[in-house]
């Protein structure tokens, strides 16, 4: 697969993690490389994953829509895959797309297996800190309302203002850079291993 980085690559976002339950997991900006990887998840995921992260049936994957999702300005657009350092596999996904100057709708997607560990937090807080660097102040979110692990990381966040229309819940939250940094900070400074920045004797990089 080739993975070489586009021009504007921020490779300050790679970083490794040890999640709560043990595991490392390194976390790195999507490159147009990994469309076919994408693709593949996207087929074999299960229905309710799938159902959670497009609220219905996912869109056909098409040429055009992969490379949509994989190649990126990094600035109004900008998504962290997740993958396991031992096999390569992605296992998590987040992305913002700026819809308005300074307001983006965020989405993140995580395999099952990966789940219940602070994955998904650590990505949308990266995410919020490359978001603000970049302008935007406000994250939206549109999810299932009964999802409650999502409701839970809107909390997490800061809250936001929820309307709920059948079935479905609309957040938006306010990104403060104090909280946002401080959450980075702490994954920055977990015990061994906990939230580094890859260096270039960890053959993690997408082009290495």
């Amino acid at each position: 697969m080739d993975r070489s980085v586009p021009p504007a690559y921020p490779r300050e976002y790679e970083r490794e993690l040890r999640l709560s339950d043990g595991r490392l997991v390194r976390l790195r900006p999507i490159v147009p490389g990994d469309a076919a990887q994408l693709a593949d998840a996207i087929r074999t995921a299960d229905a309710d994953t799938l159902h959670r992260r497009f609220i219905g049936s996912p869109p056909p994957l098409t040429p055009e829509l992969l490379r949509h999702l994989c190649e990126l300005d990094y600035g109004r657009r900008f998504a962290l895959v997740a993958t396991d350092p031992v096999t390569g596999r992605g296992v998590a996904i987040a992305r913002y797309e700026a819809t308005t100057d300074e307001v983006a709708e965020v989405a993140v997607a995580v395999d099952p297996g990966w789940r219940r560990a602070g994955l998904a937090t650590a990505l949308i807080e990266l995410l919020a800190e490359a978001a603000l660097d970049r302008g935007i102040a406000t994250f939206s979110a549109c999810y299932l309302a009964g999802n409650r692990p999502v409701a839970s990381l809107v909390d997490r966040l800061g809250g936001g203002r929820r309307i709920i229309k059948e079935g479905l819940a609309e957040a938006l939250v306010g990104l403060d850079r104090v909280r946002v940094e401080a959450a980075v900070h702490e994954l920055e400074e977990r015990p061994e291993g906990r939230g580094r920045a890859l260096t270039a004797a960890d053959a993690a990089g997408p082009d290495r």
